[in-house]
């Protein structure tokens, strides 16, 4: 489902299943969720599977993902990438860095959000424009206010590894377009109040409704400066 945010020069892999196939993770991933629940442990190596998956599509050998600073993964030198994983799906994309400055993705379940969290993220013009499409594929609802969440956090993942900035969910005003004939898929624009030296202030993202998740990906080029 990623893949098809994504330009061709971006490899990526996702899956529906939970769990990890036995054995998947390195030691030195292993030790970071040794005394984590079961949940927390399938979802931690089933992304990596798919990080890892993405990595030969590249023509790289396997590596650990170990998280740095805020969890973001560190890759190996030279590719740039992400990951997302919510209950029933993960994806990883990369890319190498001579292509793409930063990618971020997301992927939320098609759910509205619990109730007063949407005032806690979205600015108020965001609140006031209309939804960005009618119906889903599966003819549910496409719930703009979890989909606002996912654009901001793909924002944040394409930032943050860059600046090292913290972002306010408030310091990024996200505008949806849909697709033709209102399908559930389009385009975003997301416009920063916070600067930083060389990252532009406005980023171009996609998102899509499908299988019951919300999707988002940015990905940043190369040449993008501000």
């Amino acid at each position: 489902m990623i893949e098809r945010l994504l330009p061709a020069y971006v490899a990526s892999a996702d899956t529906y299943e939970t769990d990890a196939p036995a054995g998947s993770l390195y030691p030195e991933e292993a030790r970071l969720v040794a005394t984590s629940v079961d949940r927390r442990k399938h979802e931690f190596a089933a992304v990596r599977a798919c990080a890892r998956r993405a990595m030969a599509v590249l023509g790289l050998p396997p590596a650990p993902v170990l998280p740095g600073h805020r969890g973001v993964p560190l890759w190996p030198d030279g590719i740039v990438g992400s990951m997302t994983h919510c209950d029933g799906y993960r994806a990883a994309v990369l890319a190498r860095a001579s292509e793409v400055r930063a990618v971020g993705i997301d992927a939320e379940p098609n759910e509205p959000l619990p109730p007063d969290v949407l005032e806690a993220i979205s600015l108020p013009s965001e609140r006031s424009r209309r939804p960005p499409g009618p119906d889903g594929p599966d003819g549910a609802a496409v719930h703009w206010d979890r989909l606002l969440f996912s654009a901001k956090e793909s924002v944040f993942k394409t930032w943050f590894p860059l600046t090292r900035i913290e972002l306010d969910f408030h310091e990024a005003d996200i505008s949806f377009r849909a697709g033709p004939d209102g399908a559930a898929e389009g385009t975003f624009t997301a416009q920063l109040s916070r600067t930083a030296p060389g990252m532009p202030m406005s980023y171009e993202g996609r998102w899509l409704i499908d299988n019951g998740f919300a999707v988002t990906a940015i990905v940043l080029p190369a040449s993008a400066s501000a």
